[in-house]
């Protein structure tokens, strides 16, 4: 019975793959990127996180000096917005990297 329990657990790794696969997302071929591409894919990631957090940070600062709510959920809208943006620059960036590598 033990062997039939493990033949059914899956890693996270496998799991996720098959998320992927029904979203109809083909799996990601690793041996396809080069070194170098992999470098750059994970810069364009690094440079995405820190803007946004830089982004955050300078969210933060304005909803401490926001006392209007109205003005509030602008600058919260705007925030995510931004967001948004960088994360898609981000994407676009990479697939750009990944068709290229």
């Amino acid at each position: 019975m033990p062997e039939d329990r493990n033949e059914g657990l899956k890693s996270a790794y496998e799991l996720a793959l098959e998320r992927l696969a029904s979203e109809g997302i083909a799996a990601p071929d690793r041996a396809a990127l080069s070194d170098d591409t992999r470098a750059r894919i994970a810069e364009a990631r690094r440079k995405a996180e820190a803007r946004l957090a830089e982004l955050e940070i300078q969210f933060a600062r304005k909803r401490r000096e926001l006392d209007d709510p109205a003005a509030l959920a602008q600058a919260e809208e705007e925030y995510r917005i931004d967001c948004r943006r960088i994360e898609e620059r981000r994407e676009a960036e990479i697939r750009k990297l990944r068709s290229d590598g």
